[in-house]
């Protein structure tokens, strides 16, 4: 099974995959909105200090319990178990798997969403539209359902092709392309009239919220989200490592190229609401209401509005494939189906499920919640205790030390086991709690 298993080609197309599968579009979105409600600059210090001391860990985790089990999450925690004469295992490997695939279901929609928007601006639409009617009349309607398939069909091909045919040469084109975009605007937003404002709201550091435990709450919760911890995802992706490949710089390299798109993403995005007076904090509907009034309203509208959205198709797909996997890989380690085989299952089981969100907003958002406030974060604390308490911290930090240049200590196995886990409960608790972050 390990010697027949599929691998990347390249370090640097592992990384690459890994930060298209964190950089989604909570990324161009949410973590812009969050720096200016929770203290500007001053968000970023918990933020960093979350995403590097904690973050980061839980990535050299999933990473490590993937390429040591060589699997995906349900035959890692059933071989974990196996090993300590339980046969529960799989079952609770189920479990992120689930909320993995739960998220891919609802995802997929606003992946399609997204596509169609890039064919708005394709066809220069923003300046003939009322964004907030239109949007109001497309999502939750039957005219999205036709989107959402070719989303889902795009994700299917390039999962088709495999791990090193498919994800890493996808993910080589759209990662670079997506930063190159992200720069290019940066430069031309910054030139915008009012711009300067929105810099503003986007440096000037309020540091009484750190004085709110809420801004540390959200800080940490984005870290989680910002590298895509959820007990499966990440866990895939490490299972197609090789041994000799460094996983310590690995994550520290994801967190750090994904931290800079969602900060470009950041600086593209205020600025340019608070240049044409539009709301800067509008959340979900920045995204989908309010730039494309910008775009309509900017000189060279057409060709920036047409750049933005085919970034966040790219930051869209690449998280989207990354979902995709986790059930792909399930059914073929599982089941022993083809690749080809299990993406057709996990592409039509997802469309025929995801119907019913396509037609009703309000059933949308449930289920997105449900996903995303209990299944994911209990999926992340799972493959924390499995990991570093069942399998053993000891035996955890030498699987992350394999091919490392710079070996972790002993240290870190006290970090990995009590404080790392620690929070991923806190996580989990608190989104319970506040109603998701």
């Amino acid at each position: 099974m390990a010697q027949e298993r599929e691998a990347w080609s390249s370090k640097t197309g592992f990384i690459l995959a890994s930060v298209g599968a964190a950089m989604g579009l909570g990324s161009i979105w949410m973590f812009p909105y969050r720096i200016g409600a929770f203290g500007g600059a001053a968000f970023l210090v918990p933020y960093l200090i979350f995403t590097f001391a904690l973050g980061v860990t839980g990535l050299m985790g999933e990473f490590a319990f993937g390429r040591s089990r060589q699997s995906g999450a349900i035959s890692a925690f059933e071989n974990v178990y196996k090993e300590k004469g339980k046969g529960y295992g799989a079952t609770l490997g189920i479990l992120p798997v689930l909320g993995v695939t739960g998220v891919f279901i609802f995802y997929l929609i606003v992946c399609g969403w997204i596509i169609r928007y890039f064919v708005l601006a394709l066809t220069g639409a923003f300046g003939t539209i009322d964004p907030g009617a239109y949007f109001g009349s497309f999502a939750g309607q039957a005219p999205s359902i036709l989107w959402h398939f070719i989303a889902l069909a795009l994700t299917m091909v390039i999962i088709m092709k495999g791990i090193s045919g498919g994800i890493e040469k996808a993910n080589k084109i759209m990662m670079p392309g997506l930063f190159i975009i992200l720069v290019i605007l940066l430069i031309r937003v910054l030139t915008l009239p009012g711009a300067e404002k929105g810099v503003a709201f986007l440096t000037v550091p309020d540091w009484s919220k750190l004085a709110d435990p809420i801004t540390w709450v959200m800080a940490l919760g984005q870290s989680f989200f910002t590298v895509a911890l959820g007990g499966a995802a990440m866990l895939v992706y490490g299972s197609y490592l090789r041994e000799s490949e460094d996983i310590p710089s690995s994550a520290i390299y994801t967190a750090i190229f994904t931290t800079i798109a969602s900060l470009l993403a950041a600086f593209v995005v205020i600025p340019s609401a608070f240049a044409f007076n539009l709301d800067p904090q509008a959340g979900p509907p920045l995204l989908f209401i309010v730039l494309p009034h910008v775009f309509a309203a900017m000189p060279g509208g057409y060709i920036f509005g047409l750049m933005f959205f085919a970034a966040v198709v790219f930051a869209a797909i690449s998280s989207a494939v990354n979902l995709m996997e986790v059930p792909v890989e399930a059914l073929q380690d599982r089941f022993k189906l083809s690749r080809k085989k299990a993406s057709l299952i996990v592409a039509i089981g997802g469309f025929i499920i995801g119907l019913p969100l396509d037609l009703n907003m309000n059933l949308f958002g449930m289920f997105a919640d449900t996903v995303s406030i209990y299944l994911v974060p209990l999926g992340a604390a799972i493959a924390a205790f499995v990991f570093f308490w069942v399998y053993g911290a000891d035996k955890a930090r030498a699987q992350v030390n394999k091919g490392a240049e710079k070996p972790l200590g002993q240290w870190w196995e006290f970090w990995a086991k009590y404080v790392y886990t620690g929070v991923t409960i806190f996580v989990l608790v608190m989104g319970v709690l506040v109603g998701g972050f």
